[in-house]
């Protein structure tokens, strides 16, 4: 057998090294010094079917040192995924499945982008903890349909980023068996030695984490599938530490920095080639005896998906029921539009002052009630987030059954994990903190709309209106921020009904996240003069909101809490002509066709105004003249009540109207 892994390991490095000098750009260390492992792994360990890459019960693999990309793809590519050598050839180009960095969507047998390091293991926890869940959810003691294990690989980058420790600590503190993670141990970071910088005894600080840790040889087969069938044995999740050499068989950087991120270079590529028994002037050489080997690895492995399917078939004839609830909660993003539709929006009374944040939790447990598959929680702010699910546990090692999970305070891990989640198939994952937190959040979400995954961020306390806790709270810049990411919908709601609505249109995606953001403070029902605006809500991200006979002189576009600020404005500052119009979504409103644009504020003749409690950036083009008609906030806040931080800064009704008056 070691014959057929050395020949695959011999490939892997044979076609990295080349694929990366033929794009002059790349990271031969990591396929260098891993490719014992990657063999094995894809050889021996991992059980899946490269021709039906999203069999729902496969192990998952997430490469979180992913600059070491050609790890993985000439791996799937000898694996059998729909990777050819043409593709490998073009690594790293405009076009290619065989991208930079590993990225989910775009090539067969890839479970997550990666390559910001850290995320890709907090991502892998998520996984664990969603097969857990649908374990407990769908397992019976005839059948285990849900039955596989989530493997990751790190380096040192990995584990000195922060995101790593918050996520292996909860993978910990929940007993995640099912998660195993093979640390590729080479001392070397792009400076040098990790010595400079990194210190500490990895193995003590996972063993503290209540990981089980265990150690090995990256080059000895036998060591790494003992360690890994050890890991399954145990309850806890698993580090495995794999000593290694940056680099191997490349005799001019192997053990070096200059093996991180460089092509070789005609020259050190030659010598390394011939070093490894290679021709150095063949490029892209696959052993024969690798093809032949999974060749029949993927008989064994079809076979496998094959038993699986015959006993998914008789538990789903014994249990019907269960059955449907699979299959409603595996398709796309994970929410059933057609169960959607046919859920009522919650109903607030119409003279109710309600926060947002409050009617938010209305609206989740109206639709968690219809969607059990409907899942998260927050960074410990459980209450001030209002995202408690009522009638179900928590999620623990002793309850996996529970669907509301307590992250603890790790806004970044809460983030990545829910990622996880969501990539892994059978749920919708939202998670929750305090607006100014999504600062410790953004790079997870900056992913999940990169992958164009629903992860759904529900993000309370949104503006000034925190009031006493003060500028560190105040998130007076978070809004433009948000809006400025790519293929992320932001749905900053005005009222108890714009809510209701806004948790329907996030539950609707399938290919882009969520951000919710919702009040601290209690805010009136408007009266909307719009009779179709949650239609328009969903189509356009805005409707009319309040309207004036005639064309109006002023038109207010204003988002959450400042639409009833507008609406009050607009009345003390009569005889104006004012309408007011809400924009739950200024990405949508701004999606739309110039003519209804035109048609929404009133003509050319209106002038337009713009009021949203934070800083005016991305408004400017609304606006003739964006010094006058932007009412905003362009400093940090305040501490003290909110009317009287409000009052401060001079964000009120009155100022609004004397505003409106000028001209």
């Amino acid at each position: 057998m070691n014959k057929e892994l050395d020949a695959v390991a011999l490939s892997i490095r044979s076609l990295s090294i080349d694929a990366i000098e033929k794009a002059n750009s790349g990271h031969p260390g990591l396929p260098l010094g891993a490719a014992e492992f990657a063999a094995v792994l894809y050889a021996k360990i991992l059980r899946h079917n490269p021709k039906n890459p999203q069999w729902a019960d496969r192990d998952r693999f997430i490469l979180s040192a992913g600059h070491g990309s050609m790890l993985l793809y000439a791996a799937l590519h000898l694996a059998g995924y729909d990777i050819s050598l043409d593709d490998i050839r073009s690594f790293r180009q405009v076009g290619s499945c065989c991208a930079g960095h590993p990225e989910y969507g775009l090539t067969p047998g890839v479970e997550a982008t990666t390559g910001p390091l850290g995320q890709g293991i907090s991502t892998a926890v998520g996984m664990a903890i969603a097969e857990a869940m649908l374990a407990a959810r769908f397992n019976t003691e005839e059948y285990r349909i849900v039955d596989h294990y989530t493997y990751a690989l790190v380096g040192e980058g990995c584990l000195m980023e922060g995101v790593s420790s918050e996520a292996s600590s909860l993978a910990g503190t929940l007993k995640l068996g099912k998660l195993i993670v093979y640390y590729d141990k080479n001392n070397i970071t792009i400076d040098g030695s990790t010595d400079i910088a990194f210190t500490e005894d990895i193995a003590k600080r996972y063993e503290a984490y209540g990981w089980q840790v265990v150690h090995g040889s990256m080059y000895s087969y036998s060591d790494i599938e003992k360690l890994t069938a050890a890991a399954k044995k145990d309850p806890r999740p698993s580090l495995i530490i794999l000593d290694s050499v940056i680099g191997k068989g490349a005799p001019a950087v192997e053990g070096t920095a200059a093996a991180h991120g460089a092509p070789l270079g005609q020259e050190k590529l030659a010598e390394a080639k011939r070093n490894l028994g290679l021709n150095p002037t063949e490029q892209f050489f696959v052993a024969p005896e690798a093809y032949r080997y999974f060749e029949e690895r993927r008989k064994e492995l079809a076979q496998a998906e094959a038993d699986w399917n015959s006993r998914f078939a008789a538990w789903s004839a014994a249990y019907p029921e269960q059955r449907q609830e699979w299959n409603r909660s595996f398709v796309q993003g994970g929410i059933d539009t057609a169960v959607l539709d046919g859920i009522a929006d919650p109903l607030f009374k119409q003279d109710e002052s309600i926060a947002t944040r409050a009617a938010s939790k209305t609206a989740l447990n109206t639709f968690a009630k219809a969607f059990p598959n409907l899942v998260g929680g927050s960074a410990d702010l459980q209450g001030p987030n209002a995202v408690a699910l009522q009638e179900t546990s928590s999620f623990t090692a002793a309850t996996p059954q529970g669907r509301y999970i307590h992250f603890g305070i790790r806004e970044f891990a809460m983030a990545a994990i829910t990622n996880g989640i969501q990539l892994h198939g059978g749920f919708r994952a939202f998670c929750a903190t305090f607006a100014v937190f999504s600062d410790y959040l953004r790079p997870a979400l900056r992913l999940a709309a990169l992958m164009r995954i629903p992860s759904l961020f529900v993000l309370t306390h949104d503006s000034i209106f925190v009031g006493e806790d003060g500028p560190t709270h105040q998130p007076v810049e978070t809004l433009a921020s948000l809006r400025a990411i790519p293929n992320l919908l932001v749905l900053r709601p005005a009222d108890a009904e714009e809510t209701a609505v806004a948790w329907r249109m996030a539950l609707e995606q399938k290919d882009r996240p969520v951000c919710l953001i919702l009040s601290r403070q209690n805010l009136p029902i408007l009266e909307k003069a719009e009779p179709q605006w949650k239609a328009l809500m969903n189509a356009t991200g805005s409707y009319i909101v309040k309207n004036t006979s005639g064309n109006p002189e002023v038109t207010i576009l204003a988002t959450g809490s400042e639409v009833s600020l507008a609406c009050e404005a607009a009345q003390l500052a009569a005889p104006k002509k004012v309408r007011v119009v809400s924009v739950p979504s200024k990405e949508l409103l701004e999606a739309q066709a110039q003519s209804f644009k035109e048609q929404l504020i009133g003509g050319s003749a209106t002038r337009v105004m713009i009021v949203e409690a934070g800083v005016k950036q991305g408004w400017e083009g609304w606006v003739r003249t964006p010094a006058k008609d932007i009412f905003s906030i362009d400093r940090f806040g305040e501490s003290g009540p909110a009317k009287k931080v409000a009052e401060q800064l001079g964000f009120t009704a009155q100022a609004l109207a004397a505003r409106i008056k000028e001209r």
